[in-house]
C-alpha cells in the first residue's frame, strides 16, 4: 500500500515538473540550470536541463550491477511510457481550453462593436441634456435671486414681528406662569435685543426687561416658597441659571432647604411610630409614608446636583446624614425593649434607603458605612437584650423591696421568688437566644455580612451577662467593689439594709445557675449558635460555661456562709443587750425564763421558716453524745449541781471546776464547725453552733453571782430542748450548751446550781404558758 502511494506522489510531482517546465521562462530555466550544474552530479539529475548522458551512465555502471541496470532499464521504459502518456493528456486537457478561450474572443468582439455604437449615442444625449440645463438656468437666475431675496426678508419680518411681539407673549406667560416658555423666549431674542435694543426695539427691550425683572422675582419667590416643592424650585433655578441671574445664594438657599427637609423626614420618623401588634406596646417605622418621603427626598437631590454639578460632595455628606439620623432613631428605640422583628424592619428600611441614595448620588459609598453603622447598631442592640434580661431577673428579686412593709406576707414570698427567679434566669435565656436568633435567618444583605460577629456578640453576651449577674448579686447582699472571681466575703460588712433572707435565695440562685441553666443554655448556644470566631482566636472562646460555673459555684458557697453570718450577728446583737443590761452580780433569784431567750426562739424559727422555704432537704442524720465511761447522761449540770451542794467554800468550788474540765477530755472528740452544705439541716445545725458559741464568749465577759449564774443555767436548759431537736448535731449542740455552763460557773462567785425539782418547774411553768399563748394568737 505504501509503495502504491510512493509511485502516485511521484507521478504528481513530474507531472508538475513538465507543467512548470513548460510555463517557466527561460530566466528561470536558466536560474534552475546554474544552481543544478553546481552540485555534483547524481541520479537524480537526469530531469534537468543540464543533465549529462554520458556522466549518469559512467555513474551508473559503477554504483550498479548487471541486475541492477537490468531493473534500471525496466523502471525507465516504464517512466518514459507514463511520460508519454501524461504528456498526452495534457495536450488534450490544453487543447480544449484553447477551443474555449477563442470561442470567448470571437463572442467578446463581436459585443464590443456593438457597445460603441450605443456609447456615442449616449454621449449625444448628455450633451443635449447639459445644453438644455445652462439655458433653462440662465433664464432663471435673475428670478431666484429675486426669490432668495424675499425668503431673507420674509424671515427678518417674522423676526421683526416676534421681537414686537415678545412684550406680549412674556405677559401672557407671567399669567399662565409659563414661565419656562418665557425664557425661552427671551433668550431668543436677546441677540437681536442686544444688537437694536438701543434704536429700532428700544420700546420692546424697555418692556421685554420689565416683565423678565416681574418672572426673575416671581422665579426666586418660587425657590424660598415652602408651598412648592423641590422639584420645582430646582426648576426655577435652572430658569434663574438662563437669564444669567447670580444663583450663588439661591444656591445656598436652595440647600439650607434641603437640610430642613431632611429634618423634618426625620421628625416625622420619630413622631408617626406604628405597632406591629396594639398590645405589645413595641415600635416600628412606618412604610408607605417614609418611603413617599425618601423618595421625594431623592428627586430633590437629583434636580440640585444637575443644576449644581459642583456641589456633588455637599450632597453626599447630606445623604449621609440621612443614614446618621436613622441610626440615631434605631439608638433612640434601643432605650426601649425592642424585638428581633421590629430591629430588622428598622433595617430594612433604612437598607433600600441608601440603594436609593446610592443610585442618585453613586460616589457616596453609603453602603460601607452603612455597614459599619449596622454593625455597631446590631452589637448595642444585643447588649440591650441582655441588659433587659439582667433588669427582669433584678425585678424578681427585689419585689422584697416593694413588700417590705408587710411583715409575714413578705416572709412567705421567698419560695415564690426563688422559683420566679430560676425561670426568668433560664426561660429569658432561650427568649433572648430565639430572639436573636432571627437575626441569623434574615436573608438581608447587612446582616448576612455580619452573621460570624452576630454569633461571637451572643456568646460574648451570655459571657459579659454572667459576670453582671454576679456583680448585682453583689450588689444586693451588700457589696459594692467590682467583680473579683477570687473575692469573699470575708472584707466588710453588708449594709442593714440587705435582708438575709435574699441572701440565701442568691445563694441557691447561684447553685441552680450553675447545675441547671448553664448546661441548658449551653446546649442551646451549640445548637443555634455555633461557629463565629470573627474576633480572632488569640481571643479565646467567647463563652466559657466552665469559668461560669466555677464562679458561680464559689459565689454561692460564700452567699451561703454570708446567711449564716448575716443571722449570726443579728443574734449577736440581741445577745449583747442581753448581756450588757443587768448587773449580774447583783441579779435577784430567777423566777422564770427570761424573755431575751424567747426573742432567741423567734429568731430560729425564722431561721428555720426562710431554710424550709429555700433549701433543700438533706439526709438528717442526729448525732448522739457519749461519754467514755458509757453514760448517756446529755448535760453536765447534774453532776456539777451535786458537786456544788458539797462545796462549803470557795476553794473547794475551784477544785470542782478543775475536775470538770479534766472530764471534758475525756469525753469522745465531737467535730463542733463542720462545712456548710446547701441544705436546710446543714444550714440550721451551723447557725446554732455559732450562735452558742457567741454565748459561751458573751459569758466570759462577766462575773456572777449565785443567780446570775443561776439564771443563765435556766435560760440554758430551755434552750436546751428546742435547739437539740433543730440541729442535726445533737451532741455538737449538747457539748455546746454544756459549754456554757461551765463557762458561767467559771466566772461565777458562788456557781451552785438551782436544784432539779426547782428548775423542771419553772421550764414546765414556761411551756405550759407558751402552748397557752399559741392558740390565742392564732
Amino acid at each position: 500500500m505504501e509503495s502504491e502511494i510512493g509511485v502516485m506522489d511521484d507521478k504528481a510531482k513530474r507531472t508538475r515538473d513538465l507543467l512548470s517546465s513548460f510555463y517557466s521562462s527561460d530566466q528561470a530555466s536558466s536560474i534552475d540550470s546554474s544552481n543544478v550544474s553546481s552540485r555534483f552530479a547524481t541520479f537524480d539529475t537526469i530531469n534537468s536541463t543540464s543533465f549529462d548522458p554520458d556522466q549518469y551512465m559512467n555513474l551508473l555502471v559503477e554504483k550498479s550491477n548487471l541486475e541492477g541496470l537490468l531493473q534500471k532499464h525496466v523502471e525507465m521504459a516504464t517512466e518514459i511510457k507514463n511520460l508519454d502518456t501524461d504528456m498526452q493528456m495534457l495536450v488534450y486537457e490544453n487543447y480544449n481550453k484553447f477551443i474555449s478561450a477563442t470561442d470567448t474572443i470571437k463572442r467578446m468582439k463581436s459585443n464590443i462593436v456593438g457597445m460603441e455604437t450605443n456609447m456615442e449615442q449616449l454621449l449625444q444625449k448628455i450633451t443635449s441634456v447639459q445644453s438644455r440645463s445652462d439655458g433653462v438656468n440662465s433664464s432663471l437666475y435673475e428670478k431666484r435671486g429675486n426669490i432668495e431675496k424675499l425668503h431673507r426678508t420674509r424671515n427678518l419680518l417674522r423676526k421683526v414681528q416676534f421681537i414686537y411681539d415678545l412684550p406680549a407673549r412674556l405677559e401672557k406667560c407671567i399669567k399662565s406662569e409659563a414661565y419656562a416658555d418665557a425664557v425661552k423666549f427671551y433668550t431668543g431674542a436677546m441677540p437681536i435685543l442686544k444688537a437694536y435694543g438701543d434704536s429700532s426695539f428700544q420700546d420692546c427691550k424697555r418692556e421685554s426687561e420689565e416683565a423678565i425683572a416681574i418672572i426673575t422675582k416671581n422665579l426666586q419667590g418660587k425657590v424660598f416658597s415652602d408651598s412648592e416643592s423641590i422639584q420645582s424650585r430646582a426648576e426655577a433655578v435652572l430658569l434663574l441659571k438662563q437669564l444669567d441671574f447670580p444663583v450663588d445664594n439661591l444656591k445656598l438657599k436652595l440647600f439650607e432647604k434641603l437640610e430642613q427637609f431632611l429634618a423634618d423626614l426625620h421628625l416625622e420618623s420619630q413622631e408617626l411610630p406604628c405597632t406591629d401588634n396594639p398590645n405589645s406596646g413595641r415600635t416600628s417605622w412606618p412604610h408607605s409614608a417614609h418611603e413617599d418621603s425618601i423618595r421625594e427626598f431623592a428627586e430633590a437631590i437629583r434636580a440640585y446636583r444637575t443644576i449644581f454639578p459642583d456641589t456633588e460632595q455637599k450632597l453626599c455628606n447630606l445623604a449621609r446624614e440621612l443614614i446618621i439620623k436613622h441610626f440615631e432613631a434605631i439608638h433612640h428605640y434601643l432605650k426601649k425593649e425592642l424585638s428581633s422583628k421590629n430591629i430588622l424592619a428598622m433595617l430594612r428600611v433604612i437598607w433600600s434607603d441608601v440603594l436609593l441614595m446610592d443610585e442618585v448620588l453613586p460616589g457616596t459609598s453609603l453602603s460601607d458605612y452603612c455597614l459599619g453603622a449596622t454593625q455597631d447598631a446590631t452589637k448595642q442592640y444585643v447588649a440591650s437584650k441582655f441588659n433587659h434580661l439582667l433588669c427582669d431577673i433584678s425585678d424578681t428579686l427585689t419585689k422584697i423591696d416593694n413588700q417590705s412593709n408587710k411583715g409575714e406576707e413578705v416572709k412567705s414570698s421567698w419560695e415564690t421568688i426563688l422559683e420566679t427567679s430560676k425561670k426568668a434566669v433560664v426561660q429569658g435565656s432561650m427568649v433572648v437566644l430565639m430572639d436573636l436568633h432571627q437575626l441569623l435567618d434574615e436573608n438581608l444583605e447587612l446582616l448576612i455580612k455580619l452573621r460570624e460577629l452576630i454569633v461571637d456578640w451572643v456568646q460574648e453576651g451570655f459571657q459579659n451577662f454572667f459576670g453582671n449577674l454576679n456583680d448585682h448579686f453583689l450588689l444586693l447582699s451588700g457589696k459594692k467593689y467590682p467583680r473579683n472571681q477570687d473575692s469573699s466575703f470575708t472584707e466588710g460588712m453588708p449594709g442593714d439594709k440587705v435582708q438575709a433572707g435574699l441572701v440565701l435565695v442568691l445563694a441557691e440562685l447561684c447553685i441552680f445557675i450553675e447545675q441547671s441553666a448553664i448546661p441548658k443554655i449551653t446546649e442551646e448556644i451549640a445548637a443555634s449558635f455555633s461557629g463565629g470566631g470573627a474576633r480572632g482566636y488569640e481571643y479565646g472562646p467567647a463563652f466559657v460555661p466552665a469559668e461560669i460555673c466555677r464562679i458561680f459555684r464559689s459565689v454561692g458557697d460564700n452567699f451561703l456562709h454570708l446567711y449564716v453570718t448575716l443571722r449570726t450577728q443579728k443574734v449577736s446583737v440581741l445577745l449583747k443587750k442581753r448581756f450588757t443590761a443587768p448587773n449580774w452580780i447583783k441579779h435577784k433569784e430567777p423566777r422564770e425564763v427570761h424573755m431575751s431567750v424567747d426573742l432567741l426562739i423567734q429568731e430560729l424559727e425564722t431561721v428555720q421558716n426562710e431554710v424550709k422555704q429555700i433549701l433543700p432537704q438533706g439526709h438528717r442524720r442526729k448525732h448522739g453524745r457519749t461519754e467514755s465511761n458509757g453514760s448517756t447522761t446529755s448535760s453536765l449540770s447534774n453532776p456539777l449541781r451535786d458537786a456544788k451542794l458539797r462545796r462549803s467554800n470557795t476553794q473547794r468550788a475551784r477544785s470542782q471546776l478543775l475536775e470538770t474540765h479534766l472530764a471534758k477530755l475525756f469525753k469522745q472528740k465531737i467535730e463542733i464547725f463542720t462545712k456548710v452544705e446547701h441544705t436546710q439541716e446543714s444550714v440550721l445545725n451551723a447557725i446554732i453552733k455559732l450562735i452558742l458559741k457567741s454565748v459561751q464568749e458573751f459569758v466570759r465577759l462577766h462575773t456572777y453571782n449565785r443567780s446570775g449564774f443561776q439564771q443563765i443555767q435556766l435560760d440554758i436548759q430551755f434552750l436546751r430542748g428546742t435547739m437539740t431537736d433543730a440541729a442535726e448535731d445533737e451532741a455538737a449542740v449538747d457539748l455546746l450548751l454544756d459549754e456554757v455552763i461551765i463557762a458561767a460557773a467559771e466566772r461565777c462567785l458562788d456557781p451552785v446550781p438551782l436544784e432539779n425539782a426547782i428548775l423542771d418547774k419553772i421550764i414546765q411553768a414556761k411551756l405550759g404558758m407558751s402552748s397557752a399563748e399559741g392558740p390565742s394568737s392564732q
